[in-house]
């Protein structure tokens, strides 16, 4: 049962209906509405050494370790990251979410973001301006 995981948390976080949590070993336990991230186990045996979880309306994405990150939950709110994006999501550093989209920033303070347009997937425009200063 969800409840025997839920000892010692580190960190908690909410999509729109359902929760992620990171374990004292870095792994994650989620629970709620799968549509929102609530099922992780399509990406369960990449949650490992867990550093940051962020949410948006429905998707999930953590900061591993090394740096990298994995996202789950529903594919058009940010859970779905192309090869192009893939690519560029080494060294992460922070994540931010908004309504539907995930923004990441890198070691080298440039930004990379992904998901609904509409709510800042898609940072092309700006790019130029999110700069490391």
């Amino acid at each position: 049962a969800v409840k025997d995981q839920l000892k010692n948390v580190k960190h908690i976080q909410a999509s729109e209906k359902a929760f992620a949590a990171i374990r004292p070993d870095g792994s994650i336990v989620t629970w709620g509405h799968s549509e929102y991230g609530g099922n992780s186990s399509a990406v369960q045996d990449q949650l490992t050494n867990v550093r940051e979880i962020q949410a948006t309306e429905r998707a999930f994405a953590a900061i591993l370790a090394d740096g990298s990150v994995v996202a789950w939950g529903n594919p058009n709110a940010g859970s779905y990251i192309g090869p192009v994006i893939s690519e560029k999501l080494k060294n992460v550093q922070r994540l931010a979410a908004s309504h539907g989209a995930f923004a990441a920033i890198l070691s080298d303070g440039s930004v990379v973001s992904w998901g609904l347009h509409r709510y800042g997937g898609d940072n092309s425009a700006v790019q130029d301006q999110l700069v490391y200063l």
